[in-house]
């Protein structure tokens, strides 16, 4: 809970200042990004990236299929490709999700947050992430390029129920994890923000508020990720 205090902490700094907190995933740590935003009890600050090539699962074979996104988030140089759409600098921050905390695309986007200035939260299974080589060239993990590291205490294969008669654990503990951290995150940040007096908008069910309040709020997050956003794309003359 401390680290994710600090988390949020670091969050808040970045979104009371206009900025945003970016949030970065590969396979199926891209669920954590869309628990943050856009969606119910939500609120804009938070810029979820989520590339298709790497997160896209349902085909599993043929065309799109899980080999080539296993494939692809071991690449080196391709977050550096991904963060030159963007011009990043404080006072912006990066959430980096990866459950190994190996794989090259991931750790590079630390890495270049970091180059960039930008405070990195990384959450990760430590015991995951110390059970195999790393995949980078460096040989570094993702907690290597992180200010902050959030465990999210998963075994290293992920899986956590022992079934009598099978050798091998089912059940995947990451995503439950994933989703109890962030949003545990987003309220603290609220909090925050709050006692700041910079409280976005939140984006809440008509069943809550009625449909004209529920349309307002609605209108008025998309209007200000939108501001956010734009000021942060790199211009195509610069590119």
């Amino acid at each position: 809970m401390e680290a994710v205090a600090r988390a949020a902490d670091i969050a808040a700094d970045a979104i009371a200042a206009g900025g945003l907190a970016h949030l970065f995933g590969t396979g199926h740590s891209r669920i954590p990004l869309e628990e943050m935003f856009p969606r119910y009890g939500s609120f804009p600050g938070f810029h979820p990236m989520a590339e298709l090539s790497m997160t896209f699962h349902t085909q599993v074979t043929g065309s799109n299929g899980q080999r080539q996104a296993m494939f692809i988030e071991r690449v080196e140089g391709l977050a550096e490709q991904i963060l030159a759409n963007f011009d990043l600098a404080p006072p912006d921050c990066m959430f980096v999700f990866s459950a190994s905390g190996r794989s090259a695309v991931p750790i590079e986007m630390a890495m270049g947050a970091r180059r960039r200035r930008l405070p990195v939260v990384a959450v990760v299974s430590l015991a995951q992430c110390q059970a195999a080589p790393s995949s980078h060239s460096s040989g570094t993990r993702l907690p290597d390029h992180a200010d902050v590291v959030i465990d999210l205490g998963t075994p290293p294969a992920d899986a956590l129920v022992t079934l009598d008669g099978l050798d091998t654990p089912v059940g995947p503990g990451s995503s439950l994890m994933y989703a109890t951290v962030v949003n545990e995150i987003k309220v603290q940040t609220a909090e925050r923000l709050l006692e700041r007096g910079a409280m976005p908008p939140v984006i809440t069910s008509s069943a809550v508020v009625g449909e004209e309040r529920s349309r307002a709020l609605f209108e008025a997050a998309y209007a200000d990720h939108a501001r956010r956003y734009a000021s942060r794309l790199r211009a195509a003359r610069d590119v």
